[in-house]
Parts: structure tokens; C-alpha cells; sequence
């Protein structure tokens, strides 16, 4: 059986004082409507509470946490519809540096994440590349002692907010990963705001030259920390998803019991009822498979790992369409207003299902890791 240590439990608490008492609905649409679409105080709090820093090496000034813990954070983000780069700053970015950067590039970024003092952004997936992470066209080139780089790349989450972009690009030994300074020379950034409020990038790289330093790591390694840092994403927002059904379970359930027909709640109705147990166990059974992509994140093996995530990404989106369908009707007209909580829960669950790989793509790749075929993962 999978459960949360009281220590875990205890920085659940803490999260949820911090978001509940900072983070309501109403500033939630202000900060969405804002030119950044994030707020600088919010991030500023998660840092002074150690939520940056939690699954950061300890040498560099985290904590030392896992996938378990992240999913706790991720679980909170989710119920509080959090729009802050905090997937990825903290889960993506600063777990690619963790698993590929130097010693001197562990130690001059990731100390600064943990303080909030720097964001971060993936920049990898292509346009028309789906969700295959081998659609690589994006270039890197020798030119002295550092490198050009040319290319484009479609979705980069919180790309606009980031200091620094984490580039993937061909160069000759293989699949490499360079940072890029926002402001770089040859560097155009559009940024657009999504159907959930979340922010994502279109970038192009137009020769940009970085320096020596700018490659992470070893030159042609990158291949396995991109897969595990996908990975470990889809295991993210499968706990975010996993928070979100959580409040709409909640708010549903509020509005059943206080909505009247015939001079009586309409959560006395049977029906009614048997719809709310429906959406219980449609949020539960996603529960656990989050719970399980997260805990077996760090100790399976590859394809273990990635049919597991892939598994977890099926049942969650199922579950995520389910429960927001279901929390939407059961509201009526006033589940798809602005102004209401419900249809905001609705739309990030949406993108949810989406994001890296919908449900036919992993409902394919679990097929092909338990019959045989090549994987596009």
C-alpha cells in the first residue's frame, strides 16, 4: 500500500494554509488576466515555504525530495488552479540540471531555483512532431569555442517567464541540451496565453550563439534525462489532475446539497447521488495511479517506468474528462461562467489530457511495451 509520510503530510498542510489564504479564485483570475499571467509574490511564498527547494539536491540547496513529494505539491497545485511555472521551473527544468549539469552548473543554478530567484523552461517538442519526443530537427553546430543553434520549437510552458531556456538540438555525437538566455541575440519568443490560463511559448532560433558553458553535460547524452524528464512531468500533472478532481468533488458536492427543486436539496435526488459516487470513484482510481507512477519513478527500469507513466496518463485523462463532464452538467449553465470556480477546473483538466501524449497516444505506447513494436517514446 502507497502512503504519504507524516512528514509529507505536514507540508501538505502547510501548502494548503499558503493557498487558501493567498491564492483564492478571485486573485487567481486577476493574476490570469495580468500581462505576466503569473504573480512574482505567489512564487516568492512557495519559496520562503521550501516548495522550490523540496525535491532539489541538498548539496545545492534543496531538500533532497522525490517524485512522492512532488506529487503532494502537484496534488495542491491542482486544487488551487496554480498558474505559476512551477511544473516547469522546478519538476522539468531544474530536474534536467539535476540529472545532466555539471557540477559547476548544479551549483550556480540550482541554488538560485530553490530561492526563487530563477525560472526555468524546456524548450524540446517541434512543430509537427506531435507527441514524439525523437522529432528533433532543431541544430547545434561548432563555431569556435562555443556553439550556433537553429531551429524551432512548438509548447514551451512558461517559456515567456523563464530566465533561461533549456534547448534540446543534433550535434554530431547525438542529442544535446544547451541553456539559453531569454534575451539571446537570434532568440523570438511569442508568447500566448492557453484555453486553461496556463502560458506557453512558440520559439525560433535564428544561429543564436551561446558560449562553451552553455552545453549541459556531456555533448549526445540527453536522450535518457529528456524521456525521464517527460516522465516525470506526465507523473506531475497526473497528481495535479488528481487535486482538481478533488475540488470539483467538493464544489459539486457543496452545490447539490444547496441548489433546490420541488422545495428540496437536488442532492436528495438518487440519481443525483449515484453520479457523485460515480465521479468519487472515477477520482479515486485515478488517485492511485498517480500514486503509482510517482513511486515507481526512480526505481524501475525504463520500460517498466514508461508503461507505468503511460498507464497512469490513460487512466487519469479518462477520469479527468469524466469528472468534469459530470461536475459541469450537474452545475447547469452556471458550470461554464467566468465568474464560477467549476469551468475553470473544467478547461485545466482539458489540457491536462492533453499534455504530453492524449489518451489514444499512450493507450499505443502501452500497447507496444506489453506486445511488442517500436515505441515512439
Amino acid at each position: 500500500m502507497i502512503t504519504l509520510t507524516d512528514e509529507q503530510q505536514q507540508f501538505r498542510d502547510s501548502l494548503q494554509r499558503l493557498l487558501r489564504t493567498d491564492y483564492s479564485f478571485e486573485r487567481r483570475r486577476g493574476i490570469a488576466a495580468s500581462a505576466s499571467g503569473w504573480s512574482e509574490a505567489t512564487w516568492g511564498a512557495l519559496a520562503e515555504l521550501g516548495v522550490l527547494a523540496l525535491p532539489l539536491p541538498e548539496a545545492h540547496g534543496g531538500f533532497g525530495g522525490g517524485a512522492m513529494d512532488v506529487l503532494v505539491v502537484m496534488e495542491e497545485c491542482g486544487r488551487a488552479l496554480l498558474l505559476e511555472p512551477y511544473l516547469a521551473t522546478v519538476v522539468m527544468g531544474a530536474g534536467l540540471i539535476a540529472r545532466t549539469g555539471t557540477e559547476a552548473q548544479r551549483a550556480a543554478l540550482l541554488p538560485a531555483v530553490a530561492a526563487g530567484e530563477r525560472r526555468l523552461a524546456l524548450a524540446h517538442y517541434e512543430p509537427g512532431g506531435r507527441y514524439a519526443l525523437d522529432a528533433l530537427a532543431t541544430e547545434a553546430r561548432l563555431a569556435g569555442e562555443g556553439w550556433v543553434i537553429s531551429g524551432e520549437k512548438a509548447h514551451v510552458l512558461h517559456g515567456a517567464t523563464a530566465d533561461q531556456l533549456i534547448v534540446s538540438a543534433r550535434t554530431p555525437r547525438g542529442v544535446s541540451l544547451f541553456l539559453v538566455e531569454r534575451g539571446a541575440p537570434g532568440l523570438e519568443v511569442h508568447d500566448h496565453p492557453q484555453y486553461d490560463a496556463q502560458r506557453a511559448v512558440t520559439i525560433r532560433l535564428a544561429d543564436v550563439r551561446v558560449g562553451a558553458g552553455a552545453l549541459l553535460g556531456e555533448e549526445g547524452t540527453a536522450t535518457a534525462a529528456i524521456e525521464y524528464t517527460i516522465d516525470a512531468a506526465i507523473a506531475a500533472v497526473c497528481a495535479e489532475a488528481v487535486g482538481a478532481m478533488s475540488a470539483l468533488l467538493e464544489a459539486t458536492g457543496q452545490y447539490l446539497k444547496t441548489r433546490k427543486q420541488f422545495g428540496v436539496p437536488i442532492g436528495s435526488f438518487q440519481v443525483l447521488q449515484h453520479r457523485m459516487a460515480d465521479m468519487l470513484l472515477e477520482t479515486e482510481k485515478a488517485r492511485s495511479m498517480a500514486l503509482l507512477a510517482a513511486s515507481r519513478l526512480a526505481d524501475a527500469t525504463r520500460d517498466e517506468r514508461r508503461r507505468i507513466v503511460s498507464a497512469a496518463k490513460v487512466k487519469v485523462s479518462e477520469a479527468a474528462r469524466f469528472v468534469g463532464q459530470q461536475a459541469v452538467q450537474l452545475h447547469g449553465g452556471i458550470g461554464v461562467t467566468d465568474e464560477f470556480a467549476v469551468g475553470h477546473y473544467f478547461k485545466r483538466l482539458t489540457m491536462i489530457e492533453l499534455a504530453f501524449g492524449d489518451v489514444d497516444y499512450h493507450l499505443g505506447e502501452v500497447g507496444k511495451r506489453l506486445f511488442g513494436g517500436t515505441s515512439t517514446r
